[in-house]
């Protein structure tokens, strides 16, 4: 019987490199795998489900949960997970120099549904006092003028979202001071370049983020992995299979990790990191599944509901294929 032929979109990440280059195949699926940057795999599945599954923002996934039918139907993989306190970009010249600060200015957010920046302002009201209505949030290109929130906002009448110009960016608006600050996922370009006048909110972000994580176990999920919701309704059975696929290709890049034969990645102390990663957060420290990451989805969807992006405060439970939330056991 011949194999159920499946497109899946997704960057080249260690975690999914087995299934890109076929070491690891899921069980019944002929797989063609994608190679493409999240921007794009994001656009082309939100605005036209062009694949039959995708890597796909957390807050992008969660906002479709309100369309109707449905589109999209996940499981409790995470390909991308990241602190976002080293992602708070500010102009030196703003006035900025605590978090507190930032209450009444002009900030930039490439999309406001954009799952960095959600977590971003999450954690700044959570832990800093910075109201998520006690700004002005800008939207646009970062890098590129033109771009658009890839899925339309019904936001409450406290956020305040203003679009930028048809030919502004926000990083160049940054360095100009027509923005205060930016919280975004990509390193900007006017802070690589701007000579020293755009930083970082918090410039020794590592203790910043230790702490955060002592303090609540939560390491940031940015991006699940969704099933188109026709192609998952005729075939159920592809939820398990990529599951157990994508769990594969995740410990072997573990092991990779911790090989000291050869280092495999280009970190001269990979090994000290992996060992002292292993003591801050477990031996699991990039955890799948829905059990040890229902806390930390509950803290992001309690965000996306404060911050008008979800009509009704979702259970994690909702997120994903009922086939991903428990296992057989032998």
């Amino acid at each position: 019987m011949s194999k159920l032929k499946l497109t899946f979109a997704c960057w080249n990440y260690d975690r999914t490199r087995a299934l890109m280059d076929g070491s690891i195949q899921p069980d019944g699926i002929d797989l063609n795998y994608l190679n493409l940057p999240v921007e794009e795999t994001f656009f082309r599945m939100l605005r036209h489900q062009e694949f039959e599954m995708a890597e796909m923002s957390l807050s992008s996934y969660t906002v479709s949960m309100f369309r109707e039918p449905r589109p999209f139907v996940a499981i409790p993989v995470f390909p991308s997970r990241f602190f976002r306190h080293s992602c708070i970009y500010v102009n030196a010249n703003a006035g900025i120099r605590e978090a507190k600060d930032l209450i009444g200015k002009r900030v930039g957010n490439p999309e406001y549904q954009m799952t960095a920046p959600v977590w971003i302002r999450g954690i700044l009201s959570d832990h800093y006092g910075v109201p998520v209505d006690s700004v002005t949030y800008y939207t646009g290109g970062e890098e590129e003028p033109g771009r658009s929130e890839k899925i339309r906002l019904d936001l409450p009448p406290n956020i305040k979202v203003k679009p930028i110009g048809p030919e502004q960016t926000l990083s160049q608006m940054l360095l100009d001071g027509e923005i205060d600050a930016l919280y975004t996922a990509r390193m900007p370009s006017s802070f690589l370049k701007g000579g020293g006048k755009v930083r970082r909110l918090f410039e020794d972000y590592e203790p910043v983020e230790r702490n955060y994580f002592r303090e609540t176990g939560i390491f940031p999920i940015m991006h699940t992995v969704a099933l188109r919701r026709d192609v998952y309704e005729a075939h159920p059975w592809i939820a398990q299979s990529m599951m157990k696929a994508l769990v594969a290709s995740q410990q072997r890049s573990y092991e990779d990790l911790y090989e000291t034969a050869a280092l495999k990645t280009m970190l001269p102390w990979l090994t000290a990191h992996v060992e002292q990663a292993k003591r801050e957060m477990g031996d699991d420290f990039w955890p799948y599944g829905f059990e040890k990451n229902e806390a930390t989805l509950r803290t992001f969807l309690r965000y996306s509901y404060e911050q008008g992006l979800s009509r009704r405060l979702l259970e994690p439970r909702e997120l994903f294929a009922p086939q991903t939330l428990e296992s057989f056991r032998i």
